[in-house]
């Protein structure tokens, strides 16, 4: 059996004559943290709406766990243990974060249901813990809408993990957080790293160095380069794409320093 969960191979995705992925091969293994970054139009939100189901493949496949996704829907992907956690967090502003993962935990009941009677012993355990690990077991019981933007992010990310994904898709979970609230999330994408795999896209560098294990650069819909923080920032290629001018040999301190800068400059647009 693969030690691999997720493999792409081939892919490309066509709209309209335009290749949003082109020729694009990729891979991770089972219980790792991988950090996609790349400029806008890179192919980074189709790169997450093919492994989840929501656009198709023109040519090529993803193939999660060995199973080739390309015959199923998106709520079977989500069953077979994919979950995505989008840019703005989605969830109930009405009901308190303990409500929110007691709906998560059982996606079943519906809302009526989880305000009107109480869950067994055995899930409250795991809301528990869930409220500890995303670090709202101070606020449990109030409402969602009074949580601060970080604090919902947080919210979500508990959600998705309360659904016992495999792999977590998680969208830029620091845009828009303040600084103490972008280090939190770090902190706690790196411990839940420890028990699920995870593919995180993001723009701000800062937080990427703080996280990333491995770092794979999209460019115009195929993987330009994989490495370390430091190689990517390093890579003669990946100056080029942002700055727009080769590497010089002679002052390559001055140009990874340049392409840093420009790097976070670009990203903090987007």
């Amino acid at each position: 059996m693969s030690d691999k969960i997720l493999e792409i191979e081939n892919l490309t995705v066509s709209f309209d004559g335009f290749k949003a992925l082109n020729n694009l091969n990729f891979s991770m293994d089972t219980g790792e943290l991988r950090v996609i970054i790349g400029p806008n139009g890179a192919g980074k939100t189709t790169f997450l709406d093919i492994i989840t189901g929501k656009t198709k493949p023109t040519e090529g496949q993803v193939r999660f766990k060995g199973r080739n996704l390309r015959s199923y829907s998106e709520h079977q992907i989500a069953q077979m243990g994919i979950g995505r956690k989008f840019q703005t967090p989605r969830v109930y502003l009405n009901l308190s974060p303990r409500e929110n993962l007691e709906i998560a935990c059982n996606p079943h009941k519906g809302v009526f249901p989880t305000l009107f009677k109480r869950p067994p012993s055995a899930e409250r355990r795991t809301i528990a813990g869930l409220l500890e690990t995303i670090g709202l077991i101070h606020k449990a019981d109030m409402k969602a809408n009074l949580l601060s933007h970080g604090e919902k992010q947080w919210l979500e990310i508990g959600m998705l993990v309360a659904q016992s994904p495999d792999l977590l898709l998680v969208d830029e979970p620091v845009a828009g957080l303040t600084d103490e609230e972008t280090e939190r999330t770090g902190e706690l994408l790196l411990s839940l790293a420890e028990s699920h795999s995870i593919i995180v896209i993001e723009h701000d560098m800062e937080f990427v160095r703080q996280i990333a294990r491995q770092v794979t650069v999209l460019h115009q819909g195929s993987v330009l380069c994989e490495g370390t923080i430091d190689e990517v920032q390093s890579d003669p290629q990946v100056i080029e794409v942002y700055l727009g001018q080769p590497l010089h040999d002679t002052d390559a301190h001055s140009d990874h320093q340049t392409l840093q800068t420009a790097i976070e400059g670009v990203t903090a647009i987007q």
